[in-house]
């Protein structure tokens, strides 16, 4: 599997998780109470792996191309998913703490916690779509087979620790609910 396969193949999976997210934030648009240990691991989940691994990796692979590739198209696209990047992981902070607050008996208005999550998935989509329509056709259009191989090497590879071979215990429940909502 070629590195953008990878990575691709993360974003569909965050996309589920996403999902799971986007039904959950209806559930409290709705006034009903979601399961926040659910909501919980999904930002967690988010946190740990794409913050941790997903990102850092992409971050790497683009300051990689953004070094060898002379061209203005790719070099903008790159330098705004590193920005994006660094964004990211600002919303994300900012929901699981909230989240934290509500598992902790915390007060936290629940339309103020809506719009935090609301903001999160926005971003997070923005951002997929992003890489998805924009930046990783420009490196497939102007990246060397060579090019790739090299980058290769390079890259770390973990599993993921929810749609890896091995879900971490941690993950299960959401593993289940991600399961539950593809039927």
């Amino acid at each position: 599997m070629t590195v953008l396969n990878e990575l691709h193949q993360d974003h569909v999976n965050l996309h589920k998780l996403l999902a799971v997210l986007a039904n959950k934030l209806a559930k409290l648009r709705r006034g009903e109470t979601p399961n926040f240990m659910l909501l919980a691991d999904a930002v967690d989940y988010i946190g740990n792996y794409a913050d941790r691994y997903h990102h850092p990796r992409e971050d790497e692979m683009y300051h990689y191309f953004h070094q060898i590739l002379n061209h203005p198209d790719v070099t903008q696209a790159i330098e705004r998913c590193m920005d994006d990047h660094q964004a990211l992981k600002k919303y994300g902070d900012e929901l699981i703490e909230a989240v934290n607050c509500i598992l902790n008996d915390a007060v936290v208005p629940m339309d103020a916690f809506a719009n935090k999550l609301e903001a999160f998935l926005e971003h997070q989509v923005a951002h997929l779509n992003l890489e998805e329509a924009t930046l990783f056709p420009l490196l497939e259009a102007n990246v060397t087979q060579e090019q790739w191989a090299a980058l290769e090497g390079k890259l770390p590879k973990i599993d993921d620790p929810l749609f890896g071979e091995q879900q971490k215990e941690r993950y299960l429940t959401l593993y289940a609910e991600l399961l539950k909502d593809a039927r």
